[in-house]
């Protein structure tokens, strides 16, 4: 509607400007100010009939284009002055052209009525003949110069509009693809830590709980209260932890003093709930990241939970050790061991890798029937 309004103002200006002019004109006679007008009467009249749909319907544009070269060519024809239309006559017919070939067909059509035109006003002489092939000419070269430079604008604006569309289009596709990798991420996380943390509370609870049943079955009421006792401190560290996720927080294990301390309150918790005896060989450790120290006791808590599980021993280490490479968590057991090759489901030692590969650590197992060691390795670069 934009490009419609402009042309209609553009045709409205013209013709006002060009009916002054014939009116104004001297030296031409009255049959050929009424032929002249009347031609540019219909020029404008056309435009505001039929030229104005013309950039919806080609029957509309085909229509106004034919009108315009007959109107254009017979109003010179009457008056030379009247060629003037041409400054705007040939920008039409570029922007309602529908294909460059047909525009171009257009323009020829229209300089060889207004070169007709100027031919029978001036008679056919050879110099009235050369005057208006070379004007005819000109206006045909330049019009057509300059309609094709303004479609190749036209093209590449066109182009430059379908790239935009389609970063655009790309951006959100992007930003759909990383909410949800971002979804799926938040979700792996959440999994692990429930498993690392409530899951295995929740595992040693039912422990306990067994062994409470056991006690009163044999009428020890001092070995059950302590069971009770041992249920009431892993129910309460169940339920800090939970807080603790939904809340996005630390780790509850991870206090201001430091990871030897987390590991040593590790082993105890564990040592009470099975009987397992747990040391911990953790001394002179440089000061980590607390997102690492995340990573050391959620590896040492899944390697106990496994030899709790699985591992049948009586006897565990949780050994760390730094050097010019790293940080080293190992959790030696004296169970029964088992063929690290077997494929393994749930989220154990999978779970384990998982997480080191989120600080380009690496989990490596070694198991005999003497026992089994799992290390756990993360580089010195993501430590501090």
């Amino acid at each position: 509607m934009g490009f419609v309004r402009w042309m209609s103002a553009a045709v409205i200006v013209t013709t006002t400007i060009m009916a002054a002019l014939i009116v104004g004109s001297s030296g031409y006679g009255l049959n050929d100010r009424i032929g002249a007008g009347v031609a540019l009467a219909v020029f404008g009249l056309s435009w505001f009939t039929v030229g104005m749909r013309s950039d919806t319907s080609p029957i509309a544009a085909f229509i106004f284009v034919t009108v315009l070269v007959i109107a254009v060519g017979t109003g010179v024809a009457f008056m030379p002055i009247m060629a003037t239309l041409q400054a705007l006559a040939y920008p039409l017919v570029w922007v309602i052209s529908e294909r460059t070939r047909n525009a171009i067909i257009s323009n020829v059509a229209l300089a060889l009525s207004v070169g007709v035109g100027s031919v029978i006003n001036m008679g056919l002489s050879v110099s009235a003949m050369l005057y208006s092939g070379t004007v005819t000419a000109l206006s045909l070269i330049f019009s057509l110069a300059l309609g094709l430079w303004i479609t190749q604008i036209s093209k590449l604006s066109d182009q430059r509009h379908d790239l935009v569309l389609e970063l655009q289009s790309t951006r959100d596709k992007l930003t759909a693809i990383s909410r949800d990798a971002g979804v799926s991420s938040e979700r792996e996380r959440l999994a692990r830590e429930i498993h690392d943390t409530i899951a295995q509370d929740l595992t040693g609870l039912v422990l306990v709980a067994q062994r409470a049943k056991r006690e009163l079955d044999n009428n020890n009421a001092a070995g059950a209260a302590e069971q009770l006792e041992l249920i009431e401190d892993s129910a309460r560290a169940a339920l800090a932890e939970t807080r603790a996720l939904v809340a996005a927080s630390a780790p509850v294990g991870l206090t201001g003093d430091g990871i030897s301390s987390a590991l040593h309150r590790l082993a105890e918790r564990y040592t009470r709930e099975t009987h397992l005896t747990v040391t911990v060989d953790a001394a002179e450790l440089p000061a980590i990241a607390r997102e690492t120290e995340v990573v050391v006791l959620r590896c040492a808590q899944e390697a106990l939970a496994n030899v709790r599980k699985h591992a049948n021993a009586t006897r565990a280490t949780i050994a760390v050790a730094a050097d010019a490479t790293g940080l080293t968590v190992a959790v030696t057991d004296d169970g029964g061991g088992f063929d690290p090759a077997t494929a393994h489901t749930g989220f154990g030692l999978e779970g384990m890798s998982e997480r080191l590969a989120l600080v380009n650590g690496r989990l490596d197992v070694d198991s005999s029937g003497a026992g089994t060691t799992v290390r756990a390795t993360i580089p010195k670069e993501v430590l501090a």
